[in-house]
């Protein structure tokens, strides 16, 4: 099963690192699930200091896909999962207007951020770049060590 962009889901809270959290979508009877990351800047509305204010493992949350990246990995937001669900339930249905269909809409893709040369980049710059690469290098590395059942025995 793939997840599609725009479209919400229902999912569970299975880790929490310094810049996001990652959600686990069920799969359809019989298809594995799968995780995607929400950033700490799409957990809520205004700024988030600590995720643990807002979430917490086990969490039943409503996530949004927003993106996929280049390696594969699923983007998601709950603040706009939660901004779209406020909009439903504002909006009236109104006669004689109809919503687009989903096939008449242009797909989303993924659109990386244009990246400064690492030779104009300043020293806070760079060791900012260090950091968050090495964070999601670790994060991948401990998501691939739980998948295959935990600590092994050392001889």
């Amino acid at each position: 099963m793939q997840l599609e962009i725009g479209e919400i889901y229902e999912g569970v809270v299975k880790g929490i690192t310094q810049y996001g959290a990652f959600v686990e979508v069920p799969g359809a009877e019989g298809e594995r699930a799968q995780t995607g990351m929400v950033h700490i800047s799409e957990i809520n509305e205004g700024f988030v200091r600590d995720i643990h204010e807002h979430l917490k493992e086990g969490d039943r949350v409503r996530v949004k896909v927003i993106a996929y990246t280049p390696q594969g990995k699923i983007s998601m937001s709950i603040k706009q999962a939660n901004a779209n669900a406020e909009q439903a339930q504002q909006q009236e249905p109104r006669e004689g207007k109809q919503r687009p269909r989903r096939e008449q809409q242009r797909p989303r893709t993924y659109e990386p951020k244009r990246s400064v040369p690492q030779s104009e980049m300043s020293f806070e710059d760079k060791l900012l770049y260090f950091k968050q690469c090495s964070e999601e290098k670790i994060c991948d590395l401990k998501r691939g060590s739980e998948r295959r059942g935990g600590s092994r025995s050392r001889r």
